[in-house]
């Protein structure tokens, strides 16, 4: 895929979603912050599940979508299917959070969460896809998924033309390779990991997508594997940075108080990079906030330094 299937996207896109606003931040030595918090759903999530809905031929939609997700893709999904009248299932599993599965169902979607742990949930959507003939809307690894999530990169390039490098959070895989393809080699690109949650990384290193374990406060950045398909476009493409767990606490507490975006702790990932002074800040570095879906009392916990 390429910026062509970005293009397109946006087309399709267009009028649906929102427009997230590009940011200045002197504090933060003057990056660019793309508010994707402020997306529908809460997170840029929202950008590659319509795209893919959107597009589905008849059949696929009489034989419904499932999904897979922590959560901001889950609310993703259920919302787009909801908007489109596709039905919708959703695999998550025992520990997940709470908040971000109430929210799924409240925007139309079956939620199962008989799954103990995500490699399992995984493992369980591929049997329902198989036994049911549902539609898995692949959180990373699906062309249209990853065409839509980089609409934001186009936002990005006309709001800051100078742009010369870009910051992104990276689990999967699916944000930042929409990002490379829409980029084109315009600007770097910069993937942002916690310690404790390395699979685009370690996938990267090994040539192919491989499990690893997770254990990190970023849960939105916290798959057991990284996808294929993202993996194969940025190989060679990007840069890689690997945060701590207080370096993210730090970056969402800074984002708190200084740009007032009430963000999640996968979207204070990439800017906690840029604070720690693993990526280079300056006025022609963009920084993605990628979401704003957190549990009130989490986010007070790590506000307030607990």
């Amino acid at each position: 895929m390429n910026r062509e299937d970005v293009e397109r996207a946006r087309g399709t896109l267009t009028g649906r979603l929102l427009r997230t606003p590009t940011l200045r931040s002197t504090a933060a030595g003057g990056v660019w912050l793309k508010a994707e918090l402020f997306q529908k759903t809460g997170s840029f999530k929202a950008r590659g599940a319509l795209n893919r809905i959107a597009t589905l031929t008849p059949e696929e939609r009489a034989r419904g979508v499932v999904t897979w997700s922590a959560g901001n893709h889950a609310q993703a999904v259920a919302w787009a299917a909801t908007q489109e009248g596709v039905d919708c299932l959703v695999e998550m599993w025992e520990t997940a959070s709470a908040f971000k599965i109430e929210r799924a169902r409240g925007y139309g979607a079956t939620v199962d969460t008989s799954s103990p742990d995500p490699a399992a949930a995984f493992d369980r959507t591929l049997e329902i896809v198989e036994r049911e003939g549902r539609f898995f809307v692949h959180p990373h690894s699906d062309p249209l998924v990853v065409a839509g999530h980089g609409t934001l990169a186009l936002e990005l390039l006309e709001d800051v033309p100078d742009l010369e490098t870009v910051v992104v959070g990276v689990g999967g895989g699916g944000l930042i390779s929409g990002i490379v393809a829409a980029v084109d080699g315009r600007a770097r690109v910069v993937a942002v990991e916690p310690e404790r949650s390395p699979a685009f990384s370690a996938g990267l290193a090994a040539g192919r997508s491989v499990r690893v374990g997770t254990d990190t406060i970023a849960d939105g950045l916290a798959p057991p594997f990284a996808g294929d398909l993202p993996l194969e476009l940025c190989r060679g493409r990007v840069e890689t940075v690997l945060v701590t767990e207080d370096e993210i606490a730090s970056g969402m507490r800074f984002l708190y108080t200084r740009a007032k975006l009430a963000c999640e702790p996968a979207g204070a990932a990439a800017l906690a990079a840029v604070l720690a002074g693993k990526v280079e800040a300056g006025p022609n570095v963009a920084v993605i906030v990628s979401g704003g879906n957190v549990e009130a009392h989490k986010a007070a916990a790590i506000l307030e330094g607990l």
